[in-house]
């Protein structure tokens, strides 16, 4: 086990350095002059040009994507012209590592506006995620196992409906019946879980539920399809017949064996949405990674883009790692191919 974890940890490592030197690429070496967006309706040739040579626009892709690669380890200077720090040292902006960058149009490192957008990215997917695990799973075991009643056949309706609703409908429909109308819990403002955990988590329910309604749907489904395949499996008979009860049939032979596609979609789609979920935080007001993510574009904020490119992408290649790591866990099989 230790060492197909260490073959996977290379092969993330690998990966990642790939992506971020491609869309280092992508972003930077393209025919737009990225000079062009430091100075907003101010831009004039001379400020173009002066721009281009403090932020190191002026030098080889090559040593721009290496300064880049230097500041996830080490400190950055802001802009990078050694003769403005001795002139005027007071307008260097330092950046700790690790450092994504600087917006200019905010001005400010990237850096500190995504610590500051993750906790509620973070707080926003991991609750869903054990929301529409538990319901989606549950609900499409106990779909299977009352194949053709009138409880998997609403199972599924809700389902079907549920899958079918945009996220901005579902959200906008909690937002204005449940906290304004009814005002049954307050409109959603983050409250970080250290603070107060019990308001943490009344102000986060409502885009909880939103996420949750739509992935729980396609569970339900994946789920029932895939314990209704198990369960006819002729060591589950096997199981049976040697009298086993069937509560344990259905936890060790039935669902464990169901696990491994479930648990594969569902690590994709957790390290997707840590990324941001861009519709629901921007229904319900959230200033998280996907909320930033709709502002960086509408202000074509370079810098800000890439470096939420790179954290989404790294929540993904995160996630496959994990997923592989649990199919060694609930399959020997995989780990000693």
């Amino acid at each position: 086990m230790f060492f197909y974890i260490i073959r996977r940890l290379i092969a993330v490592v690998i990966m990642l350095f790939v992506i971020s030197m491609t869309t280092f690429l992508v972003f930077y070496a393209g025919p737009d002059d990225p000079a062009r967006l430091t100075c907003a309706k101010n831009c004039t040739p001379a400020v173009i040009a002066a721009n281009r040579h403090a932020f190191g626009f002026d030098k080889p892709i090559a040593t721009q994507y290496t300064d880049f690669v230097k500041g996830l380890v080490s400190e950055r200077k802001f802009p990078d012209d050694p003769a403005q720090e001795k002139a005027a040292p007071q307008t260097i902006t330092h950046c700790a590592a690790p450092c994504l960058g600087y917006s200019f149009v905010r001005q400010q490192p990237v850096t500190a506006m995504i610590k500051q957008g993750l906790p509620i990215t973070v707080s926003l997917a991991v609750g869903a995620f054990v929301i529409w695990i538990v319901v989606g799973v549950t609900s499409g075991c106990i779909a299977a196992l009352n194949r053709g009643t009138f409880i998997d056949r609403t199972i599924v309706g809700a389902a079907l409906i549920g899958f079918s609703l945009p996220s901005f409908f579902i959200g906008l429909l909690l937002l204005t019946f449940v906290a304004i109308r009814w005002q049954l819990v307050p409109i959603p403002e983050f409250v970080p879980f250290t603070e107060n955990p019990a308001l943490w988590a009344q102000n986060l329910i409502l885009p909880w539920i939103t996420l949750a309604a739509i992935f729980a749907a396609s569970y339900v489904r994946l789920t029932r399809a895939y314990m209704l395949e198990t369960m006819s499996e002729d060591y589950i008979r096997t199981a049976r017949a040697k009298g086993v009860k069937e509560n344990k049939v259905i936890r060790r032979h039935g669902l464990r064996a169901a696990l491994t596609p479930i648990v594969t979609a569902a690590g994709l789609d957790l390290g997707g949405l840590l990324g941001g979920a861009v519709i629901t935080e921007s229904v319900f007001g959230l200033n998280g990674l996907g909320r930033m993510a709709v502002q960086a574009v509408v202000q074509t904020d370079l810098p800000m883009i890439v470096a939420l490119v790179l954290v989404a992408a790294a929540f993904v290649v995160i996630a496959n790692l994990v997923v592989d790591v649990l199919y060694g866990v609930i399959d020997p099989r995989v780990r000693l191919s």
